[in-house]
């Protein structure tokens, strides 16, 4: 299951990247490959300031969010403390991108639920 969400979100997002200028695709892609969203996203984010209405750039800008907060989500290693609050971040920043986007939406929804059935504060 966690194999397919996974591919299927590497498919979306290369579809949606393909509107962007074929070199920052290629240095988004192996920056998201290579697991360095922080690299990636900042490659982004410099883009996006120079063509803030470019609908490519802010799909491709919530996509690399979402990959990177299901690295935190879907990471076994990681201990619910580090996990959670990380994955919420990059979900709701994925959601100021595209406020339409169900899996953000589906996995904030699940995070919070997790804190308040736990009676903890819900991370800012």
């Amino acid at each position: 299951m966690l194999l397919g969400k996974l591919v299927l979100t590497g498919i979306v997002a290369s579809c949606l990247l393909l509107a962007l200028d074929p070199k920052l695709q290629k240095a988004v892609d192996a920056k998201i490959n290579d697991k360095k969203f922080d690299e990636a996203i900042a490659m982004l984010d410099a883009a996006h300031k120079q063509a803030p209405k470019d609908a490519g750039l802010v799909s491709a800008l919530a996509n690399a969010h979402l990959k990177f907060g299901d690295s935190f989500m879907y990471n076994d290693q990681l201990p619910p403390r580090q996990k959670y609050p990380n994955a919420l971040r990059e979900y709701r920043i994925v959601l100021e991108y595209d406020k339409t986007n169900a899996t953000a939406r589906k996995n904030v929804a699940m995070i919070e639920d997790i804190y308040n059935s736990m009676g903890r504060p819900i991370p800012k």
